[in-house]
């Protein structure tokens, strides 16, 4: 016959190609993996291949790896796994569509006589055993029978199928437990129970039967005698029409979990020749004694006396096949279909004496199962699917793709790696390999629980035994993949469709471009700087070298005056609400740190930015220190110590502040500043023993109210700061801080102050910090210098000013010229405020809206970052009209709580109650008033409880006595009477929920801040690091089409470019976001929560109706302490509201019976909003 030779279609290149004699057409009675893998042998044979496929399926790789595919089953009638067990009309199609022969792969009806016997009745080709032999060694208890006929050993067990609990018991009583409840028909784990005890044996013996039949559609049982860690070894065997068997050699599948294989080796490791040949032999007796026909598998239990037991003979293809294909080079699915199509072993030249062991081979299933949840499959769409490849590494896909979706209705297999190595260990480096290359994302994976095993010495050694898994719990020390890529692209994704959700950001960024990097010049001017090269001289090389005595003698030794930049702490919390990012501080690390080589300290850590890198930016402050530690080598850090409180906003138990300490010197902290917010000696002295057993320099300040210039100071003039100042040193302090936190220093005030504290202790360091609210900062800075003050704290000039720190360019070139220079080139200022000129418009959406110096200040004293954020605050609760007024409330707020001292945590005190009075429109007097029957912010009540401290002078009464009423008083420091912490169970707990990534420095973050703990790692498990993504694109989508670049970590960045911005999916409120990353395309689904955003008007409460209980602010309900029909007292709290960081309990205002709550948690109000209806 004459062929178009310009005819290349596939059809022509089978047709001349036949092997088989003729163009048979196969159908896989399957799915997935395994249906893929017969049809490209079938099409290596030339075949023309039909799929079947379910209603769920239809998406499915293997539908359109045949030349035909065809739905099965009705899905109104069908179950998923149900249509694949459909046998008429899988025969139906089968005819119809002129197939020759059927093969069934494994699972399903691969076991099942009685679709064999339909298949052949049909007049086609069954891709397996006789349906004779498939009742015979399918049914596990025929095939015990038939074992105990050759004279094959096999395990104790019934000697035939049971049905009754009665049965079970007899046969317990006579070998006794452990025994294995065993599905008569079927395999891959389903239906086996091992039973160690008679009070688990019911419910073991239904559930095996249950799932016998849910798999397999036959509920059979048998029991045996369960053998302790014994190895499973099957012999992979083929056998043709004329009784000609041979075995392929053996695989070891002793890894196994809940009786299904997990990893596979071939040949077995450590197994004696003579046990091997012994298996070998029995393999085959048994193949031939029932005249077996095709593939199927011989299965062996071996204990640990070398003694081998036949358990069954699989009449199928078995998932672990590719292992033995790969040592000894022959096809089994090539084999088993031209034995169906009448080839004899010889005609396939494979005879025994030609087949050999090559190399060692070994198979890992890779499935969407979480390790971490007991192997709980998990579903759901994959979003990233990057496989492995390379020499000796075969695949063997189903549903791994990008883009698949997968369903609870099938087996959890991605896909079979398989690796071949010339030896074990070869192989083994190689399968570890393949998995570390594999990224699948969107689904957990096995891949973390299979490298861990694969690497364990037992693993590596061969010495594993069926409950291996069971018995190692050290396998579940997991190291998850970082998955860092898509949890970027998450973060950039939820941007992009719900914007920035950084609290307090208003708008864009001004300025979008990359920051200038300066370039930084000697001291004399000479030549440019080499920041590759860590500078040679600092401070905190004296600290390092000779301790902290010599380092304070040195401080006040030296002739100048040294300065303390706070542009990477304080300076940013009081303009930019502390929201400046670590990366913006990396990247001109290296330039400060030979710009201001001389400075005394970068204060760079503690106070608001530990608790705020965690609870709005998503970092994690332990980070931020380690790595700016790492690159500025040279100059000491300095933080912010609260005292007792450490870094947060109450008492916590004595060792919680020893241990952050001891840790904080340890990762980077040089000096810690420490203070108290009511002055209060007590609270100070743990900080100041805490920072002395860490080895760190004690810093201690005195906070700086009132005015001591003025005659008429009566409470906080010269003589209580000189008698603080004694109590300070007595306790053995390095230098004397004087922090001034509203700015209220004035030049003569600072003269009189350090002048007179220099006078009476002439070697004692001193430090001087303030703020430039009133616009007299730098006036007071050089007058302190002159005074005798050995330090100064400046901002970088664009970071000055206002509510942050005197302009450092203005006061270093005051001095520069004068004995009291700093040592600090002006030039090199100048370049740095080039950067955070830039720096302060790229966060300009945090600005506070100050945009003058406030005189007033004098007056309301109020602390400089409190300023700015209680200005914000007071624009968010739609207050910020009523600017004036909250600034008069301040003043009367802080004579209300008996003139204090104001800095965190006493200034929040101070802010609440004067929000709080704006908000109800109270005076003073009301105040005082009402007192008795009015639930005030819970920072206000614990204030007067004594949670603080004790303030200079005490509290005032009556009104303490009116805001407290019953609850309890604390007269002295509040952490005395704390139980110590167990930090190693709180280092367990933390490990049992988080995994092994917790460090002891995460312990601490958590014993601080709990909660801000939790939903950091929250965000943490959701987008990962996102500290390295650059601030332009952390606060606002990029545009369409723009390309940039993310550092991972160092030679590791990623390329991104967005692609488009999907639809709406109305069923699940998602859009697709496509980027494209490192050049190739990746989708990620994110919630749109404006899709879901519903407005909702709520119910006033009845001002004339004393049981309507309304909202007395703005906020968010954030705990609902009653129930309805509950009986309270007048008092008794009913819920808590949170409006910024001020959390208010709401009482009751009369007793009766809860009637109706109108609000959930997480409900945001409007002031006035009711709450909860009370009555009597």
């Amino acid at each position: 016959m004459y062929h178009d030779h310009t005819d290349h279609s596939v059809d022509t290149i089978r047709r001349d190609s036949q092997i088989l004699g003729h163009l048979p057409k196969l159908l896989v009675a399957n799915r997935g993996e395994i249906a893929i893998r017969i049809f490209r042998t079938a099409h290596e044979l030339s075949m023309r291949t039909v799929a079947i496929f379910s209603h769920e399926d239809r998406l499915s790789t293997h539908r359109y790896k045949a030349d035909e595919a065809y739905q099965i089953g009705d899905p109104s009638k069908h179950t998923p796994v149900g249509a694949y067990l459909a046998q008429d009309e899988i025969i139906r199609i089968a005819k119809q569509r002129g197939v020759s022969m059927i093969h069934p792969g494994y699972g399903f009806l691969s076991e099942n006589a009685s679709f064999a016997r339909k298949v052949e009745e049909a007049g086609i080709a069954f891709v397996g055993p006789t349906p004779d032999v498939i009742e015979k060694m399918g049914d596990k208890t025929k095939a015990r029978e038939i074992a105990i006929e050759c004279g094959v050993p096999v395990v104790p067990g019934t000697r035939g199928p049971i049905s009754t609990i009665d049965q079970a018991k007899a046969f317990i009583e006579e070998h006794g437990f452990p025994i294995i409840i065993k599905a008569a028909m079927g395999g891959g784990g389903r239906g086996m129970r091992v039973v160690r005890d008679i009070e688990s044996l019911e419910d073991s013996f239904n559930r095996a039967k249950s799932e016998a039949l849910a798999a397999f559609g036959d509920g059979t049982v048998f029991l045996e005698r369960f053998l302790d860690k014994p190895k499973h070894i099957e012999v992979q065997i083929l056998a043709d029409n004329e009784g000609n068997v041979i075995h392929l050699f053996e695989r070891d599948c002793s890894v196994q979990r809940r009786h299904q294989k997990v990893v596979e080796v071939a040949p077995a490791i450590n197994l004696k020749t003579s046990v091997r040949d012994a298996i070998l032999n029995d393999a085959v007796k048994l193949a031939k004694h029932v005249n077996y026909r095709n593939a199927g598998t011989a299965e062996f239990l071996v204990d640990q006396q070398d003694r081998h037991y036949f358990i069954e003979i699989n009449p199928r293809i078995q998932v672990e096949h590719t292992i033995t294909e790969e040592i000894t080079g022959i096809d089994i699915v090539a084999a088993q279909i031209q034995i169906a199509g009448g080839a004899l072993l010889a005609h396939q030249s494979l005879l025994q004496n030609r087949i050999q062991i090559r190399g060692h081979a070994i198979q890992c299933r890779v499935t969407t199962e979480d390790p971490a949840q007991n192997f709980q499959p998990d579903t759901g769409k994959i979003e990233v699917y990057r496989s492995s490849g390379g020499n000796g590494v075969r695949l063997d896909g189903g549903a791994g793709y990008a883009g698949a979706v997968i369903t609870p209705h099938y087996d959890s297999l991605l896909v079979k790696v398989t690796c071949w190595g010339k030896t074990y260990e070869i192989a083994r480096r190689k399968i570890l390999r393949a998995l570390v290359e594999f990224r699948i994302r969107g689904v957990k994976t096995n891949i973390p629980f299979l490298q861990r095993l694969l690497t364990h010495d037992a693993f590596a050694n061969g010495e594993v035994w069926t409950t291996f898994i069971d018995d190692t719990p050290d396998l579940f020390r997991l190291v998850g993949s970082k998955n860092r890529a898509q949890k970027v692209l998450k973060y950039l994704g939820d941007v992009v469709v719900n914007g920035s959700s950084i609290k307090g950001q208003i708008g864009e960024p001004s300025f979008k471009q990359p920051l200038y990097i300066p370039t930084i010049y000697s001291q004399d001017g000479s030549e440019p700087v080499d920041i590759n090269n860590p500078p040679k001289h600092g401070w905190k090389y004296i600290i390092d070298e000779k301790g902290p005595e010599a380092f304070a003698k040195a401080v006040r030794e030296y002739n100048g005056v040294l300065i303390m930049d706070t542009t990477w702490r304080d300076a940013h919390q009081s303009l930019l609400a502390t929201r400046v990012r670590t990366i913006d501080f990396l990247n001109i690390a290296p330039q400060t740190a030979h710009a201001l080589a001389n400075a005394y300290s970068l204060e760079m850590w503690g106070g608001a930015t530990f608790d705020v890198s965690m609870r709005f930016l998503y970092e994690d402050p332990w980070d931020r220190l380690t790595k700016l530690r790492k690159i500025v080598p040279n100059i000491p850090f300095q933080m912010l110590l609260r005292g007792a409180n450490a870094v947060g906003y109450t008492s916590y138990p004595d060792n919680v502040i020893y241990d952050f300490c001891r840790k904080a010197k340890i990762y980077g902290v040089d000096i810690f500043r420490i203070f108290d917010s009511l002055n209060y000696i007590e609270n100070m002295k743990l900080g100041i023993d805490a920072v002395k057993k860490a080895g760190g320099v004690v810093e201690a300040a005195i906070c700086y109210t009132g005015d001591v210039s003025n005659p008429k100071e009566k409470k906080y003039d010269i003589n209580y700061y000189l008698n603080f100042t004694e109590e300070l040193v007595n306790e053995g302090i390095h230098v004397l801080g004087i922090k001034d936190m509203a700015g209220l220093l004035k030049p003569e005030a600072a003269e009189i102050l350090i002048g007179s504290i220099r006078k009476k202790w002439p070697d004692l360091p001193i430090h001087v910090h303030t703020h430039d609210t009133a616009g007299t900062g730098v006036a007071s800075m050089l007058a302190a210098a002159k005074a005798g003050a050995d330090v100064v704290d400046l901002a970088i000039d664009s970071m000055s000013g206002i509510t942050s720190q005197p302009s450092m360019g203005a006061v270093v070139s005051a001095l520069e010229h004068s004995e009291l220079g700093t040592g600090i080139r002006v030039e090199n200022v100048h370049a740095l405020n080039e950067y955070w000129e830039q720096g302060r418009k790229l966060y300009s959406c945090f600005e506070s809206g100050v945009l003058s110096s406030d005189s007033s200040v004098y007056e309301h004293e109020m602390p400089g970052g409190q300023y700015t954020n209680l200005m914000f605050q007071a624009t968010q609760l739609g207050l910020g009209k009523q600017w004036k007024e909250i600034k008069k409330a301040y003043s009367e707020a802080n004579k209300l709580c008996g003139d204090i001292i104001k800095v965190t945590p006493s200034s929040k005190v101070v802010g609440d109650l004067a929000q709080f009075m704006v908000t109800n429109k109270w005076s003073y007097n009301d105040v005082i008033e009402k007192a008795k029957n009015t639930s005030f912010p819970v920072s206000v009540v614990e204030f007067f409880q004594g949670y603080l401290g004790q303030p200079c002078g005490g509290f005032p009464e009556p009104l303490r006595s009116d805001i407290i009423r019953d609850l309890p008083r604390i007269d002295g420091r509040p952490g005395v009477t704390l139980q110590p912490l167990d930090l190693e169970q709180l280092k367990k707990d933390l490990i049992a929920k988080y995994g092994r990534s917790i460090r002891d420095i995460d312990v601490s973050s958590a014993a601080i801040y709990p909660k801000v703990f939790a939903e950091y790692r929250e965000q943490y498990e959701k987008f990962g690091d996102v500290s390295v993504i650059p601030t332009r694109y952390f606060l606002c989508k990029p545009d369409i089409g723009e390309e940039f670049c993310i550092d991972l970590e160092e030679g590791v960045t990623l390329i991104i470019k967005l692609l488009a911005i999907g639809p709406l999916d109305t069923t699940t409120g998602k859009r697709e976001v496509f980027f494209e990353l490192n050049g190739e395309t990746r989708a990620v689904g994110i919630e749109d929560r404006s899709a879901a955003v519903e407005h909702v008007h709520r119910k006033k409460a009845d001002p004339g109706n004393p049981g309507d209980v309304g909202a007395p602010m703005s906020g968010v309900v954030i705990e609902i302490r009653v129930h309805e029909g509950a009986e309270v007292k007048a008092g008794d709290p009913l819920c808590v509201l949170s409006a910024m960081k001020m959390e208010t309990v709401v009482s009751a205002p009369v007793s009766g019976k809860i009637d109706h709550i109108e609000v959930k948690e997480s409900d945001s109000l409007s002031a006035g909003d009711l709450l909860v209806k009370i009555t009597k």
